[in-house]
Parts: structure tokens; C-alpha cells; sequence
């Protein structure tokens, strides 16, 4: 006997996108929820805006969208909170409108992710001048993103800890375990200012 599948309600897909702490994750995760679970696919404007939304959003969370996606996904939603034959639809438009006109919004396009949830806009590095070289951030980084070796107290030379960046995720992990608040979370704008200057 197969297990029926637990009809999501609206209010659990807001509860479940609202977890994300950017709020292009949260538009991109509610439409992504929707899709898979509340929409019923019987209208046009609902159905195809979800999908080309969501291929737009996910765009500006990789960091690869422009100008045009984000008119894109405004158009789409307000055609949805227009058209849509059901709630769910308005809802999902509403969700995505409540925001979209918003720094955090924008920021996507230049390059910055105000929270620092997107992969794509931040990058994780480790200060040496704060970094007491405890070995915590090594142990937690699951990537094996991490390198350097931990302070010994008969050794010099030792190398520093730093983060490859190719390597990481940005899980944030590291910072999260670093007593010393050497592990620092930058956007990629003042990372690469940052690569500039010490060049």
C-alpha cells in the first residue's frame, strides 16, 4: 500500500520558503514548493509564470541574471496576481511582489547579496592577524576547503590557516565555530577590492 502524499497548505509553503534568510531564496524556494506540491496547473498564467519564474529566480541566486530577469519575474507575477484562477496562484505572485522592488532584490543584479546566503555573492576567508590558529575551523569545514596546520607550541614555521576558495561552499561552518572571529563572510564586491589591494 503506497503512502499518500501530504497535501501542502499555503500557509506551510510560506512557513517553509520564510526559513531561507535571502528573500530571492524565498521567492525562489516558494515557487519551487508551490510547484511541486499546491498548484494545480489548471491555468496558463499560473502554470507557465511558476516555471519561468522559477528559471528566472534561480538566475539570480547563481549571480548569473540581469536587468531583464528581474522585469521578468515582476512582469510574470503581476500577470499571476491578475489571472491566476485560484488563491494559490495569488498568493505565490503576492509572495514574490511583497519583495521584488526591494534592495535585497536589486542587489542581486550588482553583484551583492545583503544576508550573504548566496553562494554565487559571498565568499568565506579567514584573517590571519585574528587567527590564533586553534584548528576549529579546520575540524568543522565538511569541504576540506580549509588549509594550514594547527598551532604547535614546539613548532615554527607553521602555515596559516585560509580558505580555498574553489573548495567552498560557503556553508558558513567555520564561522560559526571560530572563537577568535578570524573567519569573516565578505561579498564578492569587497573580495575582490580586498584581492586588488594586496596584489
Amino acid at each position: 500500500m503506497t503512502e499518500e502524499k501530504k497535501v501542502l497548505k499555503m500557509e506551510d509553503v510560506k512557513a517553509m520558503a520564510e526559513e531561507k534568510k535571502c528573500t530571492v531564496q524565498q521567492a525562489l524556494s516558494f515557487v519551487e514548493i508551490f510547484l511541486d506540491g499546491p498548484m494545480c496547473g489548471r491555468c496558463f498564467p499560473c502554470s507557465m509564470g511558476s516555471y519561468e519564474a522559477r528559471i528566472r529566480l534561480k538566475k539570480l541566486v547563481s549571480g548569473e541574471a540581469s536587468e531583464e530577469d528581474l522585469a521578468v519575474v515582476k512582469m510574470i507575477a503581476a500577470t499571476m496576481a491578475e489571472a491566476s484562477m485560484c488563491k494559490k496562484g495569488k498568493d505565490t505572485a503576492k509572495f514574490i511582489l511583497d519583495n521584488i522592488d526591494s534592495e535585497e532584490f536589486t542587489g542581486h543584479i550588482t553583484g551583492v547579496c545583503a544576508p550573504n546566503q548566496c553562494a554565487a555573492y559571498a565568499k568565506y576567508i579567514i584573517v590571519p592577524e585574528a587567527c590564533t590558529m586553534c584548528g576549529d575551523c579546520l575540524a568543522a569545514c565538511k569541504d576540506h576547503a580549509i588549509i594550514g596546520e594547527k598551532a604547535k607550541p614546539w613548532a615554527s614555521g607553521i602555515h596559516p590557516f585560509e580558505i580555498a576558495q574553489k573548495r567552498c561552499t560557503q556553508c558558513g561552518e567555520c564561522l560559526k565555530v571560530c572563537p577568535d572571529n578570524a573567519v569573516r563572510c565578505l561579498s564578492v564586491k569587497d573580495f575582490a577590492e580586498k584581492e586588488t589591494v594586496g596584489v
